[in-house]
């Protein structure tokens, strides 16, 4: 079966890089370093002691803490890290600078896979959540790479695909050294597609381990009393295509309720950035952008974070977080946790399917408000603009809810050691 897939992979190969020029008319950065994904570096690498993987920006928020505490733990270790994404790229030159090397992963054929691992020689391979590679897996193995699957999770959809492709699943599951997923019900599924002989075992989620430095959160209040003095911010994060229509929509009414009222978007994506304009302008609404410096005074409506790597900035200035990626099914969710460690009450809509277990945590805890529609968002907004008591508690469950549920990161480092 694998012979199989790696003919596939290998003959849609020149697809996928033609999609990546494609990509590039919209966001140029997919056109660079393109050779990375096939395997070959123009600069010598040493030994690499461990690499990381994490596929785009959350998987590297997330496994930062780790790779930060793991280098105070091994302060002579070479440490590589690995994304798909330009966005993720972008966040670990940002946020590890050179203190680690960092590459593309390469595609899952053997050639760029044997020409990657030549050139870095790791000692230790972690991943991060689900990321199933059939040939990587193999090859490591081959090397006698140790590979972990950490912060793994299985939704019930991935898990039935998966079930159906047994002979391909089971000799790369077979490879990894352990699975540490983030709930039991994730450790049933990757034990329902792979062999008997594979070790999962619950470790819990990484993400829950997250801290916003002091730094941040001053920078933060002091872009509130600044910028944003005696307006009452509602910042819309991470927001995809179609979910800022809705706040746009819905911001004519609310200000009439809530004068002091300012959107803060924060797209997902920044190719997105000039089609959120466009669409503020479509509806009448004042908009400013970060990067232009220009004055945020009161009659600004929409201020539109075009920058990347200051969302956790942006959560400390503000009121009251929508994280987006949420109101349509397609979508899935984000990370409701950085507004949390940000100290400020959460919303988020019905759709978190990439997040199922935070969504029931943190809605059992009473510690975030989920809005099926445009009128509980509207409600919702409302009500936490107007009951002061109401609002504080939801941000002291919320705290309480993640502290609850820390410790998974020492736990890893601990696996990773041994």
């Amino acid at each position: 079966m694998r012979l199989l897939y790696t003919a596939i992979f290998y003959s849609i190969t020149p697809f996928i890089l033609l999609r990546l020029y494609w990509r590039g008319f919209k966001a140029p950065d997919y056109r660079l370093r393109w050779t990375e994904r096939l395997g070959f570096y123009s600069k010598p690498s040493q030994v690499q002691n461990i690499w990381f993987h994490a596929v785009s920006v959350g998987e590297a928020e997330a496994v930062f803490p780790l790779i930060k505490q793991f280098m105070l733990n091994h302060p002579d270790a070479q440490i590589l890290i690995t994304t798909t994404t330009p966005t993720g790229s972008a966040r670990v030159k940002a946020v590890m600078g050179d203190a680690v090397e960092h590459v593309y992963l390469p595609y899952d054929i053997p050639c760029a896979i044997k020409r990657f691992l030549a050139h870095f020689k790791p000692q230790k391979a972690v991943i991060m959540e689900t990321e199933i590679w059939p040939n990587l897996f193999t090859l490591t193995a081959k090397q006698n790479i140790p590979l972990f699957i950490i912060n793994a999770r299985l939704s019930a959809n991935s898990c039935k695909g998966y079930q159906k492709i047994p002979s391909l699943v089971h000799p790369a599951l077979a490879a990894v050294t352990l699975i540490a997923t983030q709930t039991d019900v994730d450790t049933k599924r990757f034990k329902q597609i792979a062999d008997e002989t594979v070790r999962v075992q619950t470790i819990g989620n990484i993400k829950f381990d997250l801290q916003i430095a002091t730094e941040i959160i001053e920078q933060g209040q002091q872009l509130k009393s600044t910028l944003f003095a005696n307006r009452f911010v509602w910042i819309i994060a991470s927001s995809h295509k179609d979910e800022e229509a809705v706040f746009f929509e819905l911001y004519p009414e609310l200000k009439k309720q809530i004068p002091e009222l300012l959107l803060v978007v924060v797209p997902r994506h920044p190719e997105r950035f000039n089609d959120v304009e466009t669409l503020a302008k479509a509806q009448n609404l004042k908009l400013i952008r970060r990067t232009s410096n220009a004055p945020c005074n009161d009659e600004t409506d929409v201020y539109l974070a075009d920058t990347m790597g200051e969302l956790k900035m942006l959560y400390a200035a503000s009121n009251i977080a929508f994280v987006g990626g949420s109101l349509f099914s397609h979508l899935g969710g984000h990370n409701v946790l950085e507004p949390v460690a940000a100290d400020i009450p959460v919303m988020f809509g019905a759709n978190m399917n990439n997040f199922k277990a935070i969504e029931t945590g943190i809605l059992s805890a009473q510690a975030a408000v989920q809005c099926q529609d445009s009128t509980q968002l509207s409600e919702a907004l409302l009500k936490l603009y107007q009951q002061t008591e109401y609002k504080q508690q939801l941000t002291t469950n919320a705290r309480d809810f993640l502290q609850q549920n820390q410790g998974a990161m020492l736990n890893i480092l601990k696996i990773l050691d041994s």
